[in-house]
């Protein structure tokens, strides 16, 4: 049975087919990190996990690459603010912490890599050079822009005419701009304080501090926000991405300039097929950072644990919006605690004196099959993960009404609890316990720590490196430096 996804760049549902047969790779435009990750976040992440867990399920090796945005006036904004940090790098240091935190606590599958911003200005700024000598740039004050009419289908992601946009940036933007849709790739000077200012929280007094600049032909400067995830994903990938996931608010402008920057520096399509997450609501509006009405990833964690939450973020399909609201959060956990029920029935009945019957349940059986039949159906239907989850809920189902009218079907119930368990994974679903990651936590943030030390060498602060160093070990993690780069072990 093949597998169709619906492309924003056509508009329509189409068969998926990876460039290499055995291999998909996949890129999701992550996080800037200037705020706790909240729900919103969460469904994301979820339902590109559940696609990451499919296209594996199906045979593909799948390499997914997830950015972290830590350059941005909104992460220089909250500099000061609540103990997060005197400086841009370690207010992002501490949020990109907490959204592993939290990616952990979701049982996400791991993506191959987590690029930053700050860890690719060489290949942002060799793109940017690509682009001017290929006439799709030009410098103006010492920033740098991207001629919106010197490609010819900009505007084909959002069906958007260049002559309708109305002019992207701030007041200096505008006017070093010959076009008003031209877009920053390179901003000369740093961060613009009235940017800061707009972003700064309530509560935070003094003048804005200076962001981080980077030197570059044109000038001290700072990337713009789109020629991030074209340098980053290309470094990663290659010039010619599978798939590209992202919150559907993205499509116009961000996804739309990284098409055309992206395609304009190397004359290949970027992704093939473009799969966009609509927003997550509360009440009439939307689950947002900038609007201050969310709940965040570990308070949901805290109050109705990892598998309902799954359970609720996946009830709905990536592509559809979905309503937060007590009535919709009750109904998810009703669905998580009818399979946990089921669940422990089934192994109540298979872990029982009576589990060597031969009896065979022949409607058992055939549920089973229907069910692994739907749940596949639903998954190959652009990873409808509702259709998926009211499959596992007849399997449920099946299972109460064998359980309820002993003799039991050993095989069969057997059978029923392990496609419970397989097919539940996909949608990231743990039946043994509850997944907190802590194991792993512990071994992410270690390797969180090891890889800001070496960011600090790198810079020249050995200071720094040593101080990160000596932190670790405080806590019982030796670490060791070798040719191959640090290596750690945890003292037991």
């Amino acid at each position: 049975m093949t597998l169709y996804v619906t492309n924003t760049l056509t508009g329509e549902k189409e068969p998926f087919e990876p460039q290499d047969p055995e291999n998909v790779s996949l890129y999701y435009c992550g996080l800037t990190v200037s705020d706790p990750p909240h729900l919103g976040h969460a469904r994301s992440w979820v339902h590109v996990d559940v696609m990451h867990r499919w296209l594996e399920h199906l045979g593909y090796e799948v390499r997914h690459v997830e950015n972290f945005t830590d350059v941005n006036e909104k992460i220089v904004a909250r500099v000061g603010e609540d103990d997060l940090g005197e400086s841009e790098e370690e207010v992002a240091r501490t949020y990109v912490a907490e959204a592993i935190t939290a990616m952990r606590s979701l049982n996400l599958l791991r993506a191959e890599v987590y690029p930053r911003v700050t860890e690719h200005i060489p290949q942002i700024v060799e793109l940017i050079e690509t682009l001017i000598e290929r006439e799709y740039a030009y410098e103006s004050n010492g920033s740098v822009y991207f001629d919106v009419t010197a490609f010819e289908e900009y505007g084909k992601l959002s069906n958007q005419q260049v002559d309708e946009i109305e002019a992207q940036g701030d007041e200096r933007e505008r006017s070093e701009k010959r076009h008003p849709a031209d877009f920053a790739l390179w901003k000369g000077g740093g961060v613009d304080p009235d940017a800061v200012c707009e972003h700064r929280h309530e509560g935070v007094e003094g003048e804005p501090t200076e962001g981080l600049t980077w030197d570059s032909p044109w000038g001290e400067g700072r990337p713009g926000w789109h020629i991030e995830c074209s340098a980053m994903s290309m470094a990663h990938l290659g010039e010619t991405l599978d798939i590209h996931v992202g919150g559907r608010d993205l499509v116009f402008p961000h996804h739309e300039n990284e098409i055309a920057q992206s395609e304009a520096a190397t004359g290949q399509e970027f992704a093939t097929y473009w799969l966009h997450c609509e927003l997550f609501r509360m009440g009439d509006e939307k689950m947002s950072s900038s609007l201050g009405n969310f709940v965040t990833v570990g308070e949901g964690i805290e109050k109705w644990g990892t598998n309902a939450l799954r359970t609720f973020l996946t009830a709905g399909s990536y592509n559809s919006q979905q309503l937060y609201s007590d009535e919709t959060i009750s109904e998810a956990l009703e669905r998580w605690e009818r399979l946990e029920r089921a669940y422990e029935r089934a192994t109540g009945a298979l872990d029982s004196p009576e589990a060597s019957s031969v009896t065979e349940d022949e409607a058992l059986r055939s549920s089973v099959d229907a069910v692994r039949e739907a749940f596949t159906a639903a998954m190959n239907d652009d990873f409808n993960t509702r259709e998926a989850q009211s499959a596992l809920l007849e399997l449920a189902g099946a299972i109460n009404r064998h359980v309820d009218e002993p003799p039991h079907d050993y095989r069969g119930l057997k059978r029923a609890v392990e496609t419970l368990e397989e097919l539940g994974g996909v949608l990231g679903l743990s039946f043994t316990g509850e997944t907190t990651g802590e194991v792993d936590l512990a071994a992410d943030v270690v390797e969180l720590v090891l890889d800001v030390r070496e960011q600090e060498r790198a810079a020249g602060d050995y200071e720094r490196a040593d101080e990160l160093r000596a932190e670790l070990e405080a806590l019982g993690v030796e670490v060791q430096d070798t040719d191959d780069g640090p290596t750690y072990r945890l003292d037991s």
